[in-house]
């Protein structure tokens, strides 16, 4: 299969294409966490595009990088990817019927997990990642089972308009999962967009995010960074709501929770290594009256 666009994502958006080839390697094993039929095909159609003889220089040098960084963060990123999983069965188990993938990336649950046709479910991300995309799920046919709705806008853009243009109801309480957009985004940014969050969730609305503690200095990171931003964006900033970020949400309505990575992943009987000083894990937070 091969894409239009000579580099199908580019930047961060890179991130998402390791996280599909994470993906697709995890659907072939005999005792696979989950099973994504739609990985393999993003994997296709990128490799043509960065091998593609007529691609700019430097695109196969860059493909090659990113397999190299998906060996390097695929136990750890793939057991991530379950455990979002859970949690969004566990929000439609508990009868949740409206749910945002904020940065979704190439996310694909809506395809292949069997969620109920009554789930509005709602797919933000850059116009560029979903020219990407798109085309790739209807090159294998793929159909959502649920209401899928794409949201093409930049999370620094005015989402909140787009997202209710797209039916979206914020009456209705919602589960917000984020697997790490929000952290990448400039701190003036990334507050703007929890305080959307806030004002757009009924009482009982859920918010998922990773929170990561990394050595930035260790080479996968170092590497990972100049893969995905230019030099000027590598210089020292705060990302995302800082140290702090669970005093954020504690402060503007919502009750959260801290779970340590090992006690996620524990249950999956995988070796998924925590970097940091033990900070890492996941913030829950449930939206209160």
């Amino acid at each position: 299969m091969t894409s239009n666009r000579t580099t199908p994502l580019s930047g961060v958006s890179m991130t998402a294409l390791g996280v599909a080839l994470i993906r697709a390697r995890e659907s072939e094993r005999e005792d696979a966490l989950y099973d994504d039929f739609c990985a393999h095909a993003f994997a296709e159609a990128a490799r043509d595009a960065f091998l593609d003889p007529g691609a700019p220089a430097g695109a196969a040098r860059q493909w090659a990088q990113v397999e190299g960084l998906v060996d390097r963060f695929y136990e750890g990123r793939t057991v991530g990817v379950r455990a979002v999983d859970d949690r969004v069965q566990a929000w439609v188990d508990g009868g949740g019927r409206q749910l945002v993938m904020v940065g979704a990336g190439l996310d694909t649950r809506a395809f292949r997990m069997g969620l109920p046709a009554d789930l509005r479910w709602f797919e933000i991300d850059v116009p560029e990642m979903f020219e990407f995309k798109e085309p790739v799920l209807a090159g294998v046919d793929a159909r959502p089972t649920c209401a899928r709705r794409v949201v093409a806008v930049d999370l620094r853009a005015d989402w909140e308009s787009a997202l209710l243009a797209a039916g979206y109801d914020p009456e209705v309480p919602t589960a917000w999962v984020d697997e790490g957009a929000i952290p990448y985004l400039a701190h003036e940014d990334a507050t703007e967009v929890a305080a959307t969050i806030t004002r757009l969730s009924a009482p009982g609305s859920e918010f998922g995010t990773v929170h990561v503690e990394v050595d930035e200095t260790e080479q996968r990171y170092r590497d990972l960074t100049r893969l995905v931003t230019t030099e000027a964006e590598q210089r020292p900033v705060v990302r995302g709501l800082g140290s702090r970020a669970r005093d954020w949400w504690d402060n503007h309505g919502w009750r959260t929770e801290f779970r340590g990575w090992n006690e996620i992943t524990e249950p999956y009987g995988r070796r998924a290594e925590s970097t940091g000083d033990g900070g890492n894990g996941v913030l829950h937070a449930v939206r209160h009256g």
